[in-house]
């Protein structure tokens, strides 16, 4: 439906390897998910989902091609087939070493694990090091705490930004519309019981 309505819209598939416990070689004879994509007539990319800046690349890129934002003016679905891996069980009842060797997710976890991968890009650019760790394990509970009371003081941001985060512009559907006139005439009749530039 996506495809023949030409709807601006991202799927991401995160394609893990395994069915619960069924590796995908038995689920589906062909190269993954993508080349589904391509058969729907979608514009597909394939993207190593244990590189951060590889996904985050790729979803800029699908978000342009969606809306029409990369120069054709045309909206269209896109589909993202991330490939990594399931380093966990698949559910606190799964006992995923009954279906694949604990050494291939002990080497999985120390050659390709994204939070490994990112750590190391980091340290050497020199943003992360041992003493940050440190630091950071230091602090505890309490650095987190700290923290959070400091974002819960921010102010809020102003109601009208409800309706800002999906669709550009003022172009809102009838409903939305609808929906912030509401808000806007019920802030307007009650302003002592919001923040001021609430609206």
């Amino acid at each position: 439906m996506a495809a023949t309505l030409s709807a601006p819209v991202v799927f991401v598939c995160r394609n893990n390897g395994f069915a619960i416990s069924t590796p995908v070689k038995e689920q589906y004879a062909g190269d993954g998910i993508a080349a589904r994509g391509v058969a729907y007539g979608m514009h597909t990319m394939r993207v190593d989902g244990n590189d951060v800046w590889a996904v985050l690349t790729a979803a800029r890129r699908a978000r342009e091609v969606a809306t029409g934002a990369d120069g054709t003016g045309v909206t269209k679905p896109v589909l993202i087939e991330a490939m990594t891996y399931r380093e966990g069980h698949h559910s606190t009842s799964d006992d995923s070493t009954r279906y694949r060797e604990a050494a291939e997710i002990a080497t999985w976890r120390e050659t390709s694990n994204p939070v490994r991968r990112l750590r190391r890009y980091m340290e050497r650019r020199g943003w992360w090091g041992a003493a940050k760790e440190a630091a950071l394990v230091a602090a505890g509970p309490q650095g987190l705490l700290v923290a959070m009371g400091a974002a819960e003081r921010k102010p809020k941001p102003p109601m009208p930004e409800l309706f800002t985060d999906v669709y550009a512009g003022d172009a809102l559907p009838p409903h939305l519309a609808a929906q912030r006139a509401d808000l806007e005439a019920h802030i307007a009749k009650y302003p002592a019981e919001y923040a001021p530039g609430a609206h």
